[in-house]
């Protein structure tokens, strides 16, 4: 087997993912944060309050929740604003955003606290908390009461 040798170019891809995954400060300036998904965060409130969440749930949009395509329902996630440093914990219990380029709804609570009502987009940092209950991330399914039909009286019939 011949030996194979790391070109500069290859040492270069090696040397940036390095420094991109640790935050090397020497050559990537400040530490990057903690590993979870970056992007952005919107936020939804009032016009779904009382309606069923994914999980069940009614929402309440003072409470602290979320939304996200993939995270277990029932997930902690600390959402963090970028521009302004301020985090909340919300707890995943329904699905979204349907909104191209964006990682997260959030509740009206959440987007109050984290100050990004006004503008109602944020870049957010998203870092997992830990797993969810196991009965929240399974789910119940949820059946509807089948009705029986009513009984059509015929004419000149009564009881």
């Amino acid at each position: 087997m011949g030996q194979r040798w790391v070109t500069p170019k290859i040492l270069a891809t090696a040397v940036a993912g390095l420094v991109g995954t640790v935050g090397c400060s020497l050559f990537h300036g400040p530490a990057t944060p903690a590993p979870g998904q970056v992007g952005t965060a919107s936020w939804y409130g009032r016009e779904l309050r009382g309606q069923r969440t994914a999980s069940g749930d009614r929402f309440d949009e003072h409470d602290f929740s979320a939304a996200h395509r993939s995270l277990p329902l029932g997930t902690r996630v600390r959402v963090t604003n970028l521009a302004n440093g301020r985090s909340v914990v919300v707890r995943i219990n329904d699905r979204g955003p349907f909104v191209h380029g964006r990682v997260i709804d959030v509740s009206y609570g959440a987007a109050r606290a984290l100050g990004m009502v006004r503008r109602g987009t944020a870049r957010v940092h998203l870092e997992v908390l830990g797993d969810a209950t196991p009965s929240i991330t399974t789910g119940r399914a949820r059946l509807r009461r089948r009705r029986e039909p009513r009984r059509r009286r015929r004419a000149g019939m009564h009881h």
